[in-house]
């Protein structure tokens, strides 16, 4: 039933105005994407776009992702294109279960589709951010440690630093990171796991020191929201006002959170995936943080 639903959404895709099935040959490999335009790409033909890549967790496909995380809303009111790539056997190369070096050439193919991306359409060659959950949200790290050359900021959901993605780190290029985690996130735990991922307040820490941002620039907030929720949401980042503003670094913690994308529809799909927060829209919450961040 699952697979028939997905054919289904597809082929609805395929003959949409605003968001259509592609593919890129990419060595070996046709690799599919959906990308999402939305209206008022058509309704100013000078205006040049920003994108956001939005990455899909481990056994997911793209369209489960766009149809969870419901980023083209957000992209119809702050005019953005959306690109949800499918990675090869719903997975993405960030070091576990694959070789770094020798697995799935994702990074090569993010790069390869992002250029053709921007010669098809106008893009904001300056104004590229990714996001993406629990194993995309892993990949961020990867494109934040890659193709900071590419990429103005990255926002991973339900995913903290990997220790593969740290020990291949040598770009010294400051990147905006920004992690989304809960406390009760029982696949991607708070507080890291030995030998595979970083805690959530050291891979902020980690992106602080890399940014050259010190320790006495960060502060901790809470967000203005207007419902009842019961789920607490605060925020520790890095003062704005700092002549390192471009390269921000913030951490959104959801206590009692679990492995989810706050604002979206709650729903179980067979997995301890825990609470969904409705006490924040993540995504705008990842919009108005991209949109402080440009390439130099």
């Amino acid at each position: 039933m699952k697979k028939i639903l997905s054919f289904i959404l597809l082929l609805a895709l395929t003959f949409s105005a605003h968001a259509q099935v592609k593919s890129l040959q990419y060595k070996e490999e046709k690799r599919r994407y959906i990308v999402y335009i939305p209206p008022a790409y058509h309704e100013d033909i000078n205006r040049k776009f920003p994108v956001v890549f939005n990455f899909h967790g481990g056994g997911m496909t793209m369209a489960e992702q766009m149809l969870y995380t419901q980023m083209n809303k957000t992209a119809d009111k702050h005019g953005f294109i959306v690109v949800y790539p499918q990675g090869i056997k719903q997975d993405w190369n960030v070091g576990f279960g694959m070789s770094y070096k020798e697995g799935s050439d994702d990074i090569g193919f993010v790069d390869a589709l992002l250029q053709h991306i921007q010669k098809e359409y106008r893009t904001d060659t300056g104004k590229v951010y990714a996001t993406g959950l629990s194993r995309g949200g892993f990949f961020c790290y990867r494109i934040a440690v890659e193709l900071a050359h590419r990429f103005a900021a990255i926002a991973a959901v339900g995913a903290t630093l990997p220790e593969p993605v740290m020990q291949h780190h040598n770009d010294k290029k400051k990147i905006g990171v920004m992690l989304t985690l809960g406390t009760a996130d029982k696949v991607v735990l708070f507080e890291g796991k030995k030998d595979s991922y970083l805690s959530a307040k050291d891979t902020f820490h980690y992106w602080r020191k890399h940014n050259q941002i010190p320790d006495t620039a960060t502060r901790s907030r809470k967000p203005v929201v207007d419902t009842a929720d019961i789920s607490e949401v605060s925020i520790l980042e890095t003062v704005e006002d700092q002549a390192h503003a471009r390269h921000k670094t913030m951490l959104l913690t959801i206590q009692e959170g679990g492995h989810t994308w706050a604002g979206a529809d709650s729903f179980n799909i067979g997995l301890p995936i825990g609470k969904t927060s409705q006490q924040i829209n993540l995504n705008e919450s990842i919009w108005q943080f991209f949109r402080l961040h440009a390439l130099d």
